[in-house]
């Protein structure tokens, strides 16, 4: 907690042009999963779609989000990242790496290795209580060497 609300305060202080964490969040997501409408990103984080609403409402006003005709041919339209939201999501993730990568700096490799291992079981242990699982390619399924 204490490192997530260090990186929260001092994200804004230090660029007004990171991300905010809601908007973060669904960028992600939607960069992980593809194009998504509300409903299935209320559904993806346990919210309720009001909430929702007005999240994805702030990246379509900021053009880090575009809607777009569902690719399957639904009626419901679905929201994809824009360039914009693209670049602006790979910078916050480079500086969140960077600001990691200081926190751990005199850490041996298998200390690191170790951190990453409880990190990944205690993901997917609150994924599975929750019972919403964060989509992953085969190779994000084992921890790294």
């Amino acid at each position: 907690m204490l490192l997530s609300r260090h990186q929260v305060l001092a994200r804004r202080e230090r660029d007004p042009e990171r991300l905010e964490r809601s908007a973060y969040l669904l960028l992600s997501r939607i960069d992980t999963q593809g194009p998504m409408s509300i409903g299935q990103l209320a559904e993806a984080f346990g919210l309720d779609t009001s909430t929702v609403n007005r999240q994805t409402a702030a990246l379509l006003r900021c053009g880090l989000a575009e809607r777009v005709a569902c690719p399957d041919g639904g009626m419901a339209r679905k929201l994809r990242i824009t360039a914009e939201g693209g670049r602006r999501l790979a910078g916050d993730r480079e500086v969140n790496q960077s600001c990691l990568a200081r926190v751990v700096a005199d850490w041996s490799p298998e200390e690191v290795r170790e951190l990453e291992d409880v990190l990944i079981r205690l993901n997917r242990s609150a994924e599975a209580l929750e019972g919403r699982y964060w989509p992953r390619t085969e190779e994000d399924d084992t921890p790294s060497p």
